[in-house]
């Protein structure tokens, strides 16, 4: 983030100061410096050109809760070449993806070397990466800033929702985000491929911005996605705070906001065709990903290529003995959850 943006986030949160905190804010300092200069050197290179360009009008954006599996359907699609995905690079560095390249990528390559921490999954800085980090580090506008800076007492992803303005991507945010994808297509040209689950709540929002845009809906068993989700979010936090509000993430609270994005996107799709939206399973994604995405681009209207079948083959094979983490659920908290989803597991046939 840049640094008077930086700025700004820091000013209007409450910081928890210790040693922990202190290193961090002192690594977002001297990283916002950075950010600032390269992103000062790309406008004066690159504005110019930009002027006259704008990303295409029908990028594909995978949705749905988090830990369905977007993160699995997103890398199978980003093997196509028709498409260009948002990588870690660039949503760590958007305000100077294209000038700050070559300093950048040893120094990540250097330290982003592994797996995420909340499962197996490989990142690496030419990994796809979901939009939502470039969003929050171009406008300081995203809930993930209540990750950073939680309460105690509640789920900010709840917060979020409650104080969501209906209109919440417009102005500058949109604008951004259409600089953004108009900077990646630039480095390499293809169909913008997008994957954010935060983007289950703008897709009216979504469409306004971009009229021939496709949504993919990936859903997932209850009782796989709850346990998972609270996870994810609990070593997030604590990765990334900067006060000592950590919340314990609860399974009703899941429940609740995954209901709500249930709703949501019923709502929001419920007049489009299924060449504008399609849903699939997750389960059968991993049984048989190559059968689920023809289907996929067969109700998408997008071409298939007999290169994109040889890549998904070569990446099954190579991932044949991939590890998903295994979360035991109880007894009491499955009645919970099926209390709470009980319209949605009906709907997809989760028992």
């Amino acid at each position: 983030m840049r640094f008077g943006l930086l700025m700004k986030v820091l000013s209007r949160n409450k910081i928890s100061w210790n040693p922990r905190t202190a290193g961090r804010i002192l690594f977002l300092l001297q990283s916002s410096v950075w950010s600032s200069i390269f992103a000062a050197l790309e406008n004066f290179r690159y504005e110019s050109k930009f002027k006259n360009l704008s990303c295409t009008p029908d990028p594909v954006f995978i949705i749905g809760h988090w830990r369905t599996g977007t993160s699995l359907l997103f890398k199978l699609m980003s093997l196509d070449d028709q498409f260009t995905a948002p990588t870690l690079f660039q949503v760590a560095e958007p305000d100077s993806l294209l000038t700050s390249h070559s300093y950048y990528k040893p120094i990540m390559k250097a330290l982003v070397n592994g797996t995420r921490p909340m499962d197996n999954v490989i990142m690496g800085v030419d990994e796809p990466q979901e939009d939502e980090y470039a969003i929050y580090r171009l406008t300081g506008n995203s809930p993930l800033e209540q990750l950073v800076f939680p309460e105690r007492d509640a789920y900010f992803l709840q917060r979020w929702i409650d104080n969501m303005a209906p209109t919440e991507i417009n102005g500058t945010s949109e604008k951004k985000l259409k600089v953004f994808f108009t900077k990646i297509q630039f480095h390499k040209n293809g169909k913008i491929l997008s994957k954010n689950p935060f983007h289950s709540f703008r897709i009216r929002q979504l469409r306004d911005q971009f009229p021939n845009a496709r949504f993919i809906r990936i859903h997932r068993h209850p009782y796989n996605v709850v346990p998972s989700t609270i996870n994810m979010w609990n070593i997030l936090q604590r990765e990334n705070t900067l006060n000592v509000n950590i919340h314990e993430h609860k399974v009703y609270e899941i429940c609740r906001v995954m209901s709500i994005l249930n709703e949501r996107i019923a709502g929001d799709t419920i007049s489009l065709s299924r060449e504008v939206y399609t849903e699939i399973r997750f389960e059968d994604l991993e049984k048989d990903p190559l059968k689920t995405l023809k289907q996929v681009y067969s109700d998408l209207g997008l071409a298939f290529s007999e290169g994109l079948e040889a890549k998904i083959i070569e990446f099954a094979g190579l991932n044949r003995n991939f590890k998903k983490n295994c979360f035991v659920i109880s007894e009491k908290d499955k009645v919970l959850v099926f209390s709470e989803l009980r319209e949605y597991m009906k709907k997809y046939s989760y028992s």
